[in-house]
């Protein structure tokens, strides 16, 4: 099970067509997936969405540089079975990245992303990150033609990624270092 999950305040927007290009490679290459808005569910849901799935899909639109304050809110509440904390919900899963923005300015983002993920939960990060900027659009809810065959070959190799992981003892069992 892959579920993505968009950060950007507009349900159904330019990065929620992102992370459903994803998913659908995931789905073509035998993955079940789901899609969460963060703006429209709470923080519970997402544990629980988190802790079911073999791999995430993030997805956000850039602000000020960075992905933006509703996905940093839903990490920065996620445990991580450190100090206390009981449960780790993305230890041993994989993740693929998507953040999107009105100009290719800000596609070093995507770095910012993946070393949160990477290096504060021992996630396996496919790399590299997927940046779109409004040129990935037909219109908001279609990619291009090039974009949509990129964001389905991310999801069908997320999907391979889950697999292998699910299947490695030794990479489920990597945990954060501090």
């Amino acid at each position: 099970m892959l579920v993505g999950l968009v950060g950007g305040p507009d349900v159904g927007g330019r990065t929620t067509t992102a992370v459903e290009g994803i998913l659908a490679g995931a789905a073509k290459a035998g993955a079940t997936t789901s899609l969460l808005e963060i703006s429209q569910v709470g923080q519970d849901e997402i544990a629980a969405a988190f802790d079911a799935a073999d791999g995430v899909v993030l997805g956000s639109p850039v602000y000020r540089a960075s992905f933006s304050a509703l996905l940093r809110t839903a990490l920065e509440g996620t445990e991580r079975g450190r100090w206390g904390e009981k449960t780790a919900p993305l230890q041993g899963k994989v993740a693929a990245t998507v953040l999107t923005g009105a100009s290719a300015h800000h596609f070093l983002a995507v770095n910012d992303l993946r070393n949160v993920l990477a290096s504060f939960f021992a996630v396996q990060v496919l790399s590299p990150g997927l940046y779109f900027d409004h040129g990935a659009y037909v219109d908001r809810t279609t990619l291009t033609e090039d974009r949509a065959t990129l964001a389905a070959a991310h999801g069908a190799a997320l999907a391979d990624l889950a697999r292998a992981v699910r299947g490695s003892a030794a990479l489920q069992a990597i945990t954060p270092q501090v």
